[in-house]
Parts: C-alpha cells; structure tokens; sequence
C-alpha cells in the first residue's frame, strides 16, 4: 500500500523510553513518512516488505522498533541485519549504536570482509545483541559456529534489491535456512523487481507493505544551484551569499531545532535581521515571528522542516538549504517556499563533500540536475564592500551638510601637516575595521568540477559526534595557503613539502585494530581537506602510528580530527614527543618495511595516494532521522 506522509511525533509511536530518550538528545522531532509507517507495525513483530529511495531514512524505520524490541539482559545475538556493502553496514550500526545510547548492556557488531577475522572473533565473544554485516562474512562466521543464529528474533534485509543484483540471493536463501523458523523479517528496497518479490513470498509471513512513492514534483520556476562546501566553512560561505545575493526574504533550512537558535544568532552577531522558527515555539510566537516576515522587521528565518509547514510568505525571494535533506521529497517542499504568486524563487543547497550521494537522491526525485555554484570569492565580497561603501560616501555628498568635517579636516591637516589623501586613507580604514573591504580568502574551494559525481562514491550515514551544528569557524586546510587569511594567490608547490615543514604526530590506531597507509591518508585528508601530496611519511606501530603532517595545524582541524574515526578507533591526534618514531617502540611493520606475503606499506601508501578512499563517514541526518 501506499502511505502518505504523517504528522505524528516520535512519542505517538510506542517506542520504548531509551529509545525515546535518545531521539530527543538527537534533536529530532518527527519521523520521516516510512518511519510513521513501519515503526509500529515492527513493534508489533509484524513481517514487513518497504520500498523506499535512499535518503527516506529506512535506517531508523527499523533500527528504532527492533531495538525497543531488544532484552540487553539476554547475550547473544537477536537481530540480524544484512547488508549489500561494508559501508552500508558500517552505516547501519554506527546509526544503531546512536540510538541505543541510553539502553545498558547493549553491543552490537559489524562484520565484513576485509577485517581481520581475530578481531571480529574477539567481539563476537562478547555476545553481541545485534550483528550487521555482509551476506559473504556472515555466512563465514555461521559456518565456523562464531555467530549461532539459534536466537535470531529478527532477520533485516536492507537494500535488497542491491544485493540480489550484486549476485547474493543464493547466500541470502542460505542465511536464511539457518535462521530459526519462528522469526520476524524485515525487507528493504529502492526497486521491487519480481526477484524481490519472489523472496518476499518465500521468506514473508503475511507481510505489511510500505511504499513511499518519490516525489517527481519540481518548480520549474525556482532557480536552483547546490554550493560544495565543508561544515566548517558553512557560515562563513553563508554570509557570504546573504552579502551578495540580492534578496527580498530569506528562509534557510536546518535540520534540528537546537540549530535555528545557533544559526540565528550567529547571523545577528553578523548585523543581518534574523530569526529561529523551531518546534519549540509557542502558536502566538511563531505567528509573531512570521508577522515580522511579512512586514519587511525580519529578513531571514532559520527553520527547521516541521516549524515551516505551511509557511506562505510572498516576500521569500530565496531558499537556502544549509543542511541538505535527507528526504528527497523534503527539498521539494523546502524549495517550494519561495517563487509564490508566479514570482522567480532562487534555491542554494549546501553540499557537504560527503553528502554527494544525498545530492543525486534529490536530483533522481525531481529528475533534473541541480547545478553546481562555486562559494563566493573574496575579491567578489571585495567588490561589493566597496561598491555599497562608494555608494554611501557619493550619497552622503549629495545629501548631507559636511561644511563642520570640511573645516575640521583643514584644521587637522594644517596643524598635524597631513595630506588630505592621508587623512582620507584613514577615515576609511577606521569605517571599515568591522566590515573589511579587502578581504583575504579563508573559503577552501573544491577543485572545479562540472559533477560531484567523478568523485568515488560513499556511503551516507547519520554521524554519532553532531557534525552538522550550524556555524563554523574552521575549514579545509591546505597548506600552499599559509595561514588561515593568506592570499589565494600564493604559487602553490607542485610536490610534496619539505621534511623541514613538517611535524610529528602520533594517532592511537595501529596493526592490531587493522589499519594501514591508506586508510589513514584517507581519513585524514577527508576530514581536512588537506591534499594527500602534503602527508608524509606514515609509520604504524601495533597499538599507535606516526605520521608526518604540515606544522600549524589549526586549532578548529586539530580537535576535529581527535573525534575522527579510523577502524573503529578514535585517532586522538597529539604532537608526538620530541623525535620519537613507532620504530623506536619495535613495530611489527613500519610504511617503509614490507610486510609478509606483500608489497611494502610505504609501496602501498604512495601508489594508493591520488586514488585513495575517504574514510566512510557521514554526517547525522535530521530532522527526520536518516537512513
């Protein structure tokens, strides 16, 4: 059957209180159409057969029922979800792990392959309750008698479509089989091809059917563009487009209520007239708020998707969506807020690097593309200060009576025997020191591209370390910039920098946790944006690594990268002390050394450098949990 999307709240639903709890501590207010719909039927122990595109939030839909479901009191596992790929599964239980935050006792697992079976060994020995993983691995492991599935209570597919495809249904019948007669199923698919279907009739009991229809709906008036830019430079290319666009009304999307008050009052301590619009307002509030719109008071409202539900203000010339939807068919709804009465609308969507994958969801949902727009320059923001600043000097001529400054700046240049150019190059240095007119360029910029879509492909995943709160103060980091302020114009270096502009650091993942060179250039040169030329050498140790980065990190990159995930283990980044090397400590294989039975990890790190994968991590959806 088909079902329309819902109003109803998360705590309509029946979810059990720490499952309940950790929506709220996520700053999320209203489950997704397929969320609304699933949940309770999962609740009930119902089979279940979904169809939904990617992005609808599948993930919640049955990761919030299943684990309400959960005994943390019983040790083994309980539900089994399978997965076509190691980053969906990564995905999967990173979003599981966010949601049972609140629940004692509780362990869950992802298993695939390309980990090394000692240490998935040594986690199933925990018991974990619930096992994501790939159909190959799975498989592995119950055929060793590492993962009993005597107490499955429910089996996932997640994806199914995905996997048939990729030639695992023989592998999924077989799972199957060895799962207990008596346990609920959950199937996911973007498509239902007869394949699907047939599974759903051999493997379903009585199945509830949930399809999502996607929304092919767009406004051929509104003129769209998405901007990639990293989350740390969001504000700053924010007020950027609120300087140069030319706009009546603004309405900027954010994904949790917690984030309109922050965003909004970054942009008033900014000097531009803004305001939240959030769940947590009262009715007279939110039509006081709305009322100021109208009447030319407020210029921008920082709103979440359920806050703006029915919002129909004339004067919104522009839509920014600065968290990009997770939901196709929202972006539809948000864009739609402006272009009304037959007027041109303009709507920028904000593109996290690792957001790509949501960006064509959205174009496949309206079936055209959005363009791409580079983030304003800061000889353009240039441009305009000094257009707007030429504009009020030439109209204060006309307008005012200056015969006092006249006298006064003769008397001054008289007495202190200064040109009047001087006194003139002063004055406007003194009216601008708030506002610049020269601005130096602190945006990194993507390299030029005509599609997101020739950058490899990574899986999109809510993240568990709130990376999208509004604002920012931080960005990519590109050495051949110099400093945070220095001139975009600097020649940059063709190679690798000097050993002599490079530091020591020391990163709490090594060969225990199964990591090597090119996980680790990945996930740093994702999570900074540093190009992977400007990484030297890579020495890793069995509990810890050594790498070598460009001096002067910036303090915002720094603490980020603390908080940055590789095989499971947090990097923790400290300056490594004086010159001390893993080597010292006897590593069992250094970059340089070649390991057994292949090539050398210093071989592998240099040839892997320019193709290599970032590290799969995505930002948390919301506010309709993603999938």
């Amino acid at each position: 059957m088909e079902t329309p999307d819902t109003s109803t709240g998360f705590d309509a639903l029946g979810l059990a209180p720490a499952i309940a709890q950790a929506i709220e501590d996520l700053g999320y207010e209203s489950p997704t159409a397929i969320q609304s719909q699933c949940i309770p039927h999962l609740l009930e122990g119902r089979d279940l057969l979904g169809q939904a595109q990617t992005g609808t939030g599948k993930t919640a839909a049955f990761a919030l029922p299943l684990l309400s479901r959960i005994d943390p009191d019983i040790r083994h596992p309980q539900v089994l979800v399978l997965t076509p790929t190691r980053e969906l599964a990564l995905q999967v239980a990173e979003a599981f792990q966010d949601y049972a935050r609140h629940l004692k006792n509780f362990q869950i697992l992802p298993i695939y392959g390309g980990q090394a079976y000692g240490l998935q060994l040594g986690q199933l020995r925990r018991n974990p309750q619930v096992i994501v993983g790939t159909p190959g691995r799975v498989m592995d492991h119950i055929r060793r008698g590492t993962l009993p599935l005597d107490g499955i209570r429910t089996l996932v597919l997640d994806e199914a479509d995905e996997m048939l495809n990729m030639g695992f249904a023989e592998d999924i019948d077989w799972i199957f089989d060895q799962a207990p007669p008596e346990r609920q199923v959950a199937l996911f698919s973007a498509t239902m091809p007869q394949a699907i279907r047939r599974v759903a009739q051999k493997r379903l009991t009585n199945p509830v059917e949930v399809r999502i229809a996607s929304s092919s709906e767009t406004v051929d008036t509104i003129d769209q563009h998405h901007c990639v830019v990293t989350r740390f430079h969001k504000l700053d290319v924010l007020t950027r487009v609120l300087e140069l666009e030319p706009f009546d009304a603004m309405l900027i999307f954010v994904r949790t209520k917690n984030a309109t008050a922050e965003l909004a009052d970054k942009l008033k301590a900014h000097g531009f007239a803004a305001e939240a619009l959030n769940g947590d307002m009262n009715q007279e509030m939110r039509e006081r708020t709305v009322e100021r719109l109208k009447q030319g008071q407020l210029d921008i409202l920082v709103a979440t998707d359920v806050a703006a539900r029915g919002l129909d203000v004339e004067r919104i010339s522009h839509v920014v969506n600065y968290d990009i939807p997770t939901d196709p068919s929202a972006y539809v709804h948000r864009i739609g807020r402006t272009g009304r009465a037959g007027r041109a609308g303009r709507a920028i969507l904000f593109v996290e690097p690792r957001e790509r994958g949501l960006l064509r969801a959205i174009e496949r949902t309206i079936r055209r593309q959005v363009p791409a727009m580079d983030p304003p320059s800061a000889a353009a923001l240039s441009e305009s200060r000094v257009d707007r600043f030429t504009e009020e000097l030439t109209k204060t001529l006309a307008e005012q009576d200056l015969d006092f400054f006249y006298r006064l700046l003769a008397r001054i240049s008289q007495e202190q025997e200064i040109e009047m150019m001087d006194i003139a190059a002063a004055l406007a240095y003194l009216s601008q020191r708030e506002r610049p007119l020269d601005i130096k360029e602190e945006v990194a910029r993507p390299p030029r591209r005509d599609r997101l879509d020739s950058r490899p492909e990574r899986a999109q995943r809510p993240s568990s370390r709130g990376r999208d709160r509004a604002g920012g103060g931080g960005g990519d980091w590109n050495p051949s910039r110099g400093a945070p302020g220095g001139s975009e114009d600097r020649p940059r270096p063709q190679g690798r920098r000097d050993d002599g502009d490079l530091a020591s650091y020391r990163i709490e993942v090594g060969y225990q946790h199964g990591v090597s060179p090119r996980e680790i250039v990945g996930a740093i040169a994702n999570e900074t944006g540093l190009d992977g030329r400007y990484i030297g050498r890579i020495e890793i140790a069995d509990d810890h690594s050594v790498v070598d980065l460009p001096s002067g990190i910036p303090s915002e990159i720094f603490n980020h990268l603390k908080r940055v995930f590789v095989c499971g283990q947090p990097l923790r980044i400290s300056l490594a002390e004086g010159d001390s090397r893993p080597s010292q400590a006897k590593p069992r294989h250094a970059a340089g050394m070649r390991r057994p039975g292949g090539e050398s990890g210093a071989a592998r790190h240099s040839s892997s450098r320019k193709d290599v994968k970032p590290s799969k991590r995505e930002p948390r959806s919301g506010p309709k949990l993603s999938n």
